[in-house]
């Protein structure tokens, strides 16, 4: 039994300030305990709770002669447990947050760059659908799709008919719906 174990903690205190090894040791016997118990209570980890209560003994230690406790030594280490345990919350939640919110940005990063993808090789697919096409038909569907011409427009350029136009484009996207399925509504999409 330690010499100082029956002197009150506010000698405690003022033998701490003077830098006293054995009154740091026997604030330390007499709370170290209770005060893991109130953070494990809080923590529910016992890992956390024991770190919490050594940072809090090293800091005690480190700044034993700037202590200024008005209010009782008890409470003056219950109020540095209860700030640090809620802290270390506030600190878990603040991180799950920024996990939460890199994990999101990770997975709305990878859809954008997979539907990138899957549209450069769907265009590229129906792309080469059309450059499969008849060489005037393909000319066509071209002027008509991607150049946005009109069919007079186009017959003037290619010197066709409107007819033979008219009959051009059925066919350019009878076979195209034939090649492409399912995904022949993307040519109005890609091509509007």
């Amino acid at each position: 039994m330690s010499s100082l174990s029956t002197i009150c903690d506010s000698e405690l205190v003022v033998l701490l300030k003077q830098d006293s090894k054995e009154a740091y040791t026997e604030i330390y016997d007499r709370y170290h305990g209770i005060l893991y118990a109130f953070s494990y209570k809080k923590l529910n980890d016992r890992e956390e709770a024991k770190d919490l209560i050594h940072e809090l003994f090293l800091s005690l230690w480190e700044r034993r002669n700037l202590l200024d406790v008005k209010i009782g030594l008890a409470a003056y280490l219950f109020t540095a447990v209860r700030n640090r345990v809620l802290n270390l919350i506030k600190h878990k939640k603040v991180s799950s947050v920024y996990v939460e919110s890199f994990q999101l940005y990770m997975v709305n990063n990878q859809i954008a760059a997979d539907e990138v993808l899957q549209q450069k090789e769907l265009t590229a697919f129906i792309e080469k659908e059309i450059q499969a096409l008849p060489y005037k038909m393909r000319m066509v569907f071209e002027l008509s799709r991607k150049d946005h011409y009109t069919r007079v427009e186009i017959a003037q350029e290619l010197n066709l008919s409107e007819e033979t136009v008219k009959s051009h484009m059925h066919h350019a996207l009878k076979i195209l719906r034939v090649k492409l399925g399912s995904m022949f509504f993307l040519i109005f999409l890609i091509y509007p």
